[in-house]
């Protein structure tokens, strides 16, 4: 919403600036009360939203979804060295190393190198093309805060009933990936680097399904069908995780579930962006990332107790019963996205 009132770059130059702050403070925390200040900042460090709305400027609506797929490039690269090399650095040096409030210098440099992307935003030589100057300043009225304006999105045509499956869909998925890193020790027996080279193989599989994979099927089918499809293959995932027993099993399944996870996420932010204004994209794209949030707030309550109460394989069954009922439900709705695309 920021983005849409006063422009996409001010609002890069917010998240980056918030990004500085954040891992200097994380860099000097020596307490708790001051670990939790460090935090502050992070309420305006939402770099994706904001990459995400330039894409939506830049790109037609027919390019757009291609477009947010290639997006996942970067975070696949990112996980590949982050998550091997975090392994190989806790497992030779200990959870200190990694640690930046008893090893600063990490967390340092990750600020140096904020302070360089805020300082390459601020003076990129930004062209004025279609949306980008358009959209600014043309949302409606009111705080970058208000929720009204925020509820008012949610009222465009099938805009609510996507949303709800973008966060139904992916839930219980999410619920056993914020229990991975108790899982891949105590059910699959991984030691701390060996977790590290599994979500590295997680990362290539993102940047081939994200950056080559989705792009291709947008080319060749609408994505209602691709959002019906991802959401059947989730189903398939839920079946796969109830039956897997060892990690082999589970880089089997992880084929599909990062299919499913990747497609779903690039077609309902592609479907939501084009259901409303172009002067709302920013809105629209937050309202988005603030799914993953959500499910990282609930998500260690209700996956502890899943897990210690039913295993892993609760995780398995909730995604398929949840994702059976919701493919029946998108069925049933053929009219609802041949509304949102003529809108």
């Amino acid at each position: 919403r920021f983005a849409d009132q006063f422009g996409t770059r001010p609002a890069l130059i917010l998240s980056c600036a918030s990004g500085s702050a954040f891992f200097l403070l994380t860099s000097i925390s020596t307490s708790i009360p001051l670990l939790f200040l460090s935090r502050l900042p992070a309420v305006f460090m939402h770099g994706l939203p904001g990459a995400q709305k330039v894409i939506a400027d830049l790109t037609t609506p027919s390019q757009r979804a291609d477009a947010l797929g290639k997006m996942g490039l970067c975070f696949g690269i990112s996980i590949i060295i982050g998550s091997a090399l975090g392994g190989v650095l806790s497992t030779k040096f200990g959870s200190s190393v990694c640690s930046p409030c008893v090893f600063p210098p990490p967390c340092y440099t990750d600020w140096k190198l904020l302070g360089n992307h805020r300082l390459q935003v601020s003076v990129y030589p930004w062209r004025e093309v279609r949306g980008m100057s358009s959209s600014v300043g043309t949302s409606q009225s009111g705080s970058v805060f208000s929720i009204r304006e925020i509820l008012r999105l949610m009222k465009f045509p099938g805009v609510m009933e996507v949303f709800i499956v973008k966060v139904f869909s992916g839930l219980p998925i999410g619920l056993f990936l914020i229990m991975f890193s108790i899982i891949s020790m105590d059910f699959f027996g991984l030691e701390a680097v060996e977790s590290g080279y599994l979500m590295s193989y997680f990362g290539v599989l993102q940047m081939v399904v994200q950056g080559l994979v989705v792009g291709k099927l947008t080319n060749h089918w609408t994505e209602g069908t691709l959002l019906r499809l991802s959401v059947f293959v989730f189903a398939g995932v839920g079946l796969g995780m109830a039956l897997m027993r060892t990690v082999w099993h589970y880089c089997i399944v992880a084929v599909p579930l990062v299919f499913a996870f990747s497609t779903l996420g690039t077609v309902t932010d592609s479907i939501l962006t084009k259901a409303v204004p172009s002067s709302d994209t920013g809105t629209m794209l937050g309202i988005c990332a603030s799914v993953q949030p959500l499910t990282r707030t609930v998500g260690p309550a209700i996956g502890g107790v899943l897990y210690k109460q039913f295993g892993v394989s609760s995780f398995g069954y909730l995604q398929l019963i949840v994702n059976i009922g919701l493919f029946v439900y998108l069925l049933k709705s053929k009219i609802l996205l041949r509304e949102m695309k003529s809108h």
